[in-house]
């Protein structure tokens, strides 16, 4: 759900800030997907990356990465538009899911390939990184709903 989390941060930052400075927001927005995007494409274009590791961590590389591009449209729209329309918003949550499906082959991948240490290293501690990145935003949206619903039930007195 690391996609989800990055969407979700902008989103809700831009919120706080009055609806005539949000363009301005774009440069943070810009920054933050360049955090993101940069080290993907720089262990993508590695020689040593498409050396042989037995678990698909290229691919799934690729397949995150397209879905940091689709995360970096989703957060600059989201960032822009005022009021959201609901069909975006069920996009969104749609690749909210997506996003956990991602991060769960991200992490599985990661955590059977620690032989590619030695062959791939760039490749292996880049899924690494991400898997941590990964893991840490599904346990936040967990304790985040976990509070939504604590919030919603009827208090017993």
């Amino acid at each position: 759900m690391f996609h989800y989390m990055v969407v979700y941060l902008m989103h809700y930052t831009s919120r706080r800030i009055p609806s005539n400075e949000r363009l301005k927001f774009q440069t943070v927005n810009a920054i933050c997907l360049a955090f993101v995007l940069v080290p993907q494409f720089y262990v993508m274009g590695r020689p040593k990356s498409s050396r042989y590791c037995q678990q698909p961590l290229l691919n799934n590389l690729s397949a995150f990465l397209a879905m940091s591009i689709i995360a970096s449209g989703f957060s600059v729209l989201l960032t822009v538009l005022e009021p959201v329309p609901m069909s975006f918003r069920a996009a969104y949550h749609v690749f909210g899911l997506l996003s956990f499906g991602q991060g769960l082959c991200t992490t599985i991948l990661t955590l059977t390939a620690t032989s590619c240490a030695d062959t791939t290293p760039e490749l292996y501690y880049l899924s690494l990184t991400l898997t941590v990145a990964c893991v840490a935003s599904t346990t936040f949206f967990a304790v985040k709903g976990g509070m939504w619903i604590m919030k919603s039930l009827p208090v017993a007195q």
